[in-house]
């Protein structure tokens, strides 16, 4: 019976012939003659058993083979298994081949090396009878083994792995560890190539139980597979499946001895499989072709051989050293626990991110007392095994403190970075308060930070160990760097603020000055205050600079951020100076000056020859014309702003900061202004009527003359005159105090009080008197009263809600449309006694 298929899947019986008959089963003796047929072609030892590859391969293929010209249309197969198994007497059987098989008499090794024909009638195919695995004579050396199987794996497209059926489900029995080392080797050094597959034909030879070949398949297609997941993949190939690499096929052979029928014709109808192109079943596909054309397969297969026999990977170790490395690591378990016990009581200090001063000392001595423990039993076994235990070992135990002195070197590392900070920062003010320098101050904890770390990585030395902790050190360097930035950034933004404070002091006195004075020179003067504030800032702030190591590129950025500072706070105060209300008063104050006082600053006293309007325009055209000068600040006169874009830094919208007074500001400003001008006109003008408003001597006379007699009553009478004084007394108390429009609102509103009443008591005593007089006359005599005090109140708030109307620039001087003082003064006292009458 036999099977055939791809890996894990379970394929038809091989026996099956094609057409469906039983095939006929030849004699014993037709097979024996077959496989005996004289032939025209001879055998080669390939590779002999000291490893040497026959440089007389090129000529077997020319010659006795005739082989070379075939191009491509040749294949090769080869046989796998271990020794005595009847693999030579297999290929006898299959292709006609003469190898050497083993005497039934003698037990002993019959292939040596690996040999290699052609097979008979034709067949363009070169067969490897590989010498058999696990022999008495090589002993416990396998070398030849791995490299004949890997050499047999690597140029063969169909490579029969013969076994017994006994030998199934067995791993050293089955060659499951030479397999598995080969397939290892053998996807390392061939297995970028997916190109071609390889065919793993299993012959299993004495089938007489009655487990079915099918059982037996998938037990060793768990073996294959189990194998293939423990290999060591290369880079790339990690995912890589068996089926990629290999299929895999099944068949079963009965005993030559116990049942020879059946066992000539299942090897007939296997050596149909490897002849005839037409059958199914037929073993070399095209998947399998190695594309190597055969005039240069000798050199093909010498390469290959070579490659093989130059790797260290198949140079297992022997039974000595499989010892030496059995009991080196029992050893090197042993000696590791107490120095794991030892550094154990320490690892959580350290984890904890403290600083453990004991730490290389108790390493050291644990470290020192393993090797020797090791050393002590490990050194009597294979030297060569032993050294390379030993540095293995020594290799963990120094990678297990390297790890724990790492942890240590950066806790002292955080460590270092943090006391800096905190000591470095507390240093500084403590040198400010003193006037001590940067350098001076912060410049001294840093050296003590870096000499404590360096104290605390020498403390961690191992003798023998060139650890380098060259990058922790680097780090610290950067880390201490940094927080010396930090703290130089802090320090200039101090002294930025400082300098900042103190000129601002002096750029608020030189503006108060020059803007509460306003001329020609006002902005002049405060340019000059602000260049010489930015002088001292400079200076001084380069001084600071130089003490705290400022690096050049930062000096530029620091003296423009100032420069920004000084100017921000500058035009702050101009604001503050040019507020709306401040505004005003500086323009009042100006229209005053130049209005109510003369050229001598003494106060003006209005006469009626006076051009009082002449006057009054000049003095508001001079205030208005300081409003334009308030709006925008005039740079001209300053050194320091005549290039900005090189005094303040990149980005800085220093036009936006010289305007003070948006224009919609400024008209606001202006028309209040105005208002306020026309209010202080007024007055003027008020003043100049009282003193025009005089009363004639001859009315005076007439007044006497007329009045004389009541004169004398008043006087000779003491009621009278007691009477007169009080009343003249009040007056003059009310007249002093500016009372008389209090008192006569009062006393209006007294009036109408008493004519509601009056109305009210009128209106009662008509329904008295009437009582059947209709409601709608008393009604429209009370809506009567209501439509009087109404029209009363309204001219009251008419009269109260009186403004005066603006003075323009052609109407400011009433003289222009042709009016004498007398005629404005007489409207002045017919507009009073209206507003007056109509209270």
């Amino acid at each position: 019976m036999s099977t055939r298929g791809s890996y894990g899947q379970q394929v038809p019986d091989l026996t099956r012939r094609s057409n469906g008959s039983q095939g006929i089963v030849p004699s014993r003796q037709s097979a024996t003659n077959l496989v005996r047929e004289r032939h025209e072609f001879t055998r080669l030892q390939l590779i002999d058993d000291e490893q040497n590859f026959s440089e007389e391969l090129p000529n077997y293929m020319q010659n006795k083979w005739g082989l070379e010209d075939s191009g491509f249309n040749y294949d090769v197969v080869a046989v796998f298994g271990s020794q005595s198994t009847g693999k030579s007497t297999l290929l006898n059987r299959l292709f006609g081949t003469r190898f050497d098989v083993m005497n039934e008499g003698q037990r002993k090794q019959t292939t040596r090396g690996i040999w290699a024909d052609r097979g008979t009638d034709g067949m363009p195919i070169l067969i490897l009878d590989v010498e058999g695995t696990d022999g008495r004579e090589r002993g416990e050396n396998q070398d030849f083994e791995r490299k004949s199987a890997l050499f047999s794996l690597a140029i063969s497209e169909v490579l029969i792995v013969n076994m017994w059926e006994t030998m199934v489900g067995l791993y050293n029995g089955a060659n499951m560890g030479l397999l598995k080392t080969v397939m290892e080797v053998n996807l390392q050094l061939f297995g970028g190539n997916r190109n071609s597959k390889t065919l793993l034909y299993f012959v299993i030879r004495d089938h007489v139980s009655s487990t079915p070949l099918s059982s037996l398949a998938d037990t060793l297609n768990i073996d294959l597979q189990r194998i293939w997941d423990g290999l060591s993949r290369p880079d790339g190939l990690e995912n890589a499946q068996l089926s990629d690499y290999f299929d895999v096929r099944f068949t079963s052979l009965s005993h030559k001895m116990l049942q020879p029928e059946n066992f000539e014709r299942q090897a007939l109808d296997l050596r149909r499989q490897f002849t005839d192109k037409k059958s199914d079943d037929y073993v070399f596909q095209p998947a399998y072709k190695r594309r190597v054309p055969a005039d240069g397969f000798p050199r093909y297969a010498q390469a290959v051989w070579e490659k093989v026999v130059s790797n260290k990977d198949l140079d297992l170790p022997t039974q000595q050293e499989l010892l030496a490395q059995y009991r080196c690591d029992e050893i090197a378990a042993m000696a590791i626990g107490p120095f794991r016990e030892a550094v154990e009581l320490l690892r959580p200090r350290v984890q904890r991110g403290q600083i453990v001063d004991e730490l290389g000392d108790v390493s050291r001595k644990a470290r020192t007392q393993a090797i020797g423990a090791f050393d002590e039993q490990a050194a009597r076994y294979h030297s060569e095994v032993y050294q390379k235990k030993r540095a293995a070992f020594v290799q963990t135990l120094d990678s297990e403190l390297h790890a724990m002195f790492l942890n240590q070197v950066k806790n002292a590392l955080t460590l270092a970075a943090e006391t800096f900070s905190s000591q470095g920062f507390r240093a500084l003010e403590e040198g400010a308060n003193e006037g001590r320098g940067f350098n001076e101050t912060v410049g001294a904890v840093r050296v003590h930070m870096e000499e404590q770390f360096i104290a605390t990585v020498r403390a961690l030395a191992v003798p023998g160990v060139s650890w380098s902790f060259e990058t922790e050190i680097e780090q610290l360097e950067a880390q201490l760097e940094a927080i010396m930035a930090k703290l130089r950034k802090a320090e200039m933004e101090r002294v930025l603020e400082r300098l900042r404070r103190d000129a601002r002091d002096a750029v608020t006195e030189s503006v108060a000055e020059h803007l509460g004075n306003p001329d020609d020179g006002m902005w002049a003067g405060v340019m000059a205050g602000f260049d010489a504030a930015c002088v001292q800032a400079d200076s001084q702030l380069i001084k600071r600079m130089d003490a705290a190591g400022v690096e050049p590129q930062a000096r530029s950025a620091l003296g423009r951020k100032l420069h920004q500072l000084l100017w921000d706070d500058t035009a702050d105060v101009l604001r503050e100076e040019v507020a709306d209300q401040m505004v005003l008063l500086k323009l009042r104050t100006a229209l005053e000056d130049r209005f109510r006082y003369d050229a001598a600053g003494l106060p003006r006293v209005w006469r009626p020859t006076d051009d009082i309007d002449a006057e009054f325009a000049t003095a508001r055209s001079a205030a208005q014309a300081l409003l334009p000068k308030f709006s925008k600040v005039d740079i001209s006169g300053s050194i320091k702003l005549r290039r900005p874009a090189d005094f303040f830094p990149a980005g800085y919208d220093f036009a936006r900061t010289l305007v003070l007074i948006s224009p919609a500001r400024a008209r606001e400003v202006g028309k209040r202004f105005g208002r306020e001008a026309d209010a202080l006109y007024l007055e003027a003008k008020r003043a100049m009527v009282t003193t025009q408003n005089q009363v004639p001597m001859w009315v005076i006379a007439l007044l006497v003359m007329l009045g004389w007699n009541e004169a004398m009553t008043v006087l000779f009478n003491p009621i009278y005159l007691i009477l007169v004084c009080l009343i003249g007394g009040a007056a003059f108390v009310v007249h002093n105090l500016g009372m008389w429009g209090p008192l006569l609102r009062t006393v209006n509103g007294l009036a109408g009080m008493a004519n509601d009443h009056v109305h009210h008591l009128l209106v009662e005593a008509v329904n008295r008197t009437e009582p059947g007089r209709p409601g709608a006359k008393a009604s429209t005599v009370g809506s009567g009263s209501d439509n009087l005090l109404a029209r009363k109140s309204s001219s009251v708030r008419i009269s109260e809600n009186i403004e005066l109307e603006p003075l323009g620039e052609g109407n400011m001087a009433p003289s222009s449309a042709g009016l004498t003082d007398t005629d404005n003064s007489s409207r002045y006292v017919s507009r009073s006694n209206s507003g007056f009458i109509s209270s």
